[in-house]
């Protein structure tokens, strides 16, 4: 008998849920759309990505989603759409309960800007490549160089930026970081005219320890223009080449100098 009540419940709980279902879909239906609303997860501050430009890229749908019905909002779509974006690394789209449809993005977090011949673009820390345009603008490191994705990319050398990055002497001094070739990254520091040769972009503790050594020890008396080019590229060495590479000619004395000075010694003041 408790068996054949226990199955009778059962059904009518199911018919329940059904019915209630039906009708909740039914009412979801007609919600209508009480407006769109986008936030950015942009703990960085760097505003690489604006809720503005986000409502540009999704037309004119933002304006006009206010009194449309939830159901008539394509939010996969729109997902679609933004995760198709080189700048988000992720998007969610949701409609809530008070009947706004929620836009939330995590936008890609730059850390260097390449510029490869007339090519720019940003890198994160992935090195996934970003689209620079005018619209988009964040100050990073700037790299320099031709890279290849297979055998060098610029991703190689995001272990140099984030060690510059994070010590305070470096992250003042170095303006810009050339790649000339996988043995050769160049640090152009703000000293005007002046060249580091990194040599292949490792061994960071060393080769700054000796760069630290130099510039705290050797230019401060030498003069900080007295070298145009200082390498730290072969172990345990720093080879500096002097900006002035022609030294003054040596004053040697000739007979007809020897002579002049003694008629005048001999000359009556």
């Amino acid at each position: 008998m408790w068996k054949f009540f226990r199955a009778i419940a059962s059904i009518v709980l199911m018919a329940y849920l059904i019915v209630a279902l039906a009708f909740t879909t039914q009412l979801s239906s007609e919600r209508l759309c009480s407006g769109m609303l986008i936030h950015v997860n942009d703990s960085t501050r760097l505003r690489f990505v604006t809720a503005r430009e986000l409502a540009h890229e999704l037309g004119d749908l933002p304006s006009r989603a206010r009194g449309m019905k939830l159901s008539d909002i394509p939010l996969d779509s729109i997902e679609r759409v933004l995760r198709g974006i080189d700048k988000i690394e992720h998007a969610t789209v949701v409609a809530l309960t008070d009947n706004y449809v929620l836009v939330t993005v995590d936008p890609m977090q730059p850390v260097a800007r390449v510029f490869d011949g007339p090519h720019s673009y940003y890198i994160n820390k992935d090195g996934k490549r970003i689209s620079a345009t005018a619209r988009y603008h964040v100050d990073v490191p700037v790299i320099q160089g031709h890279f290849n994705d297979s055998t060098f990319p610029p991703r190689a050398v995001l272990p140099l930026v984030e060690y510059i990055t994070h010590d305070s002497l470096w992250n003042s001094l170095v303006s810009m970081i050339k790649v000339d070739s996988p043995h050769d990254v160049l640090l152009f520091p703000v000293i005007r005219g002046q060249v580091i040769n990194l040599g292949a972009p490792t061994d960071f503790d060393s080769k700054f320890s000796r760069l630290r050594r130099m510039y705290t020890e050797v230019l401060p008396i030498k003069g900080w223009n007295y070298y145009d080019t200082i390498s730290v590229k072969w172990g345990g060495q720093i080879v500096a080449t002097r900006r002035q590479k022609t030294l003054p000619q040596p004053f040697v004395r000739t007979d007809a100098d020897e002579e002049a000075d003694d008629l005048d010694t001999m000359l009556p003041i």
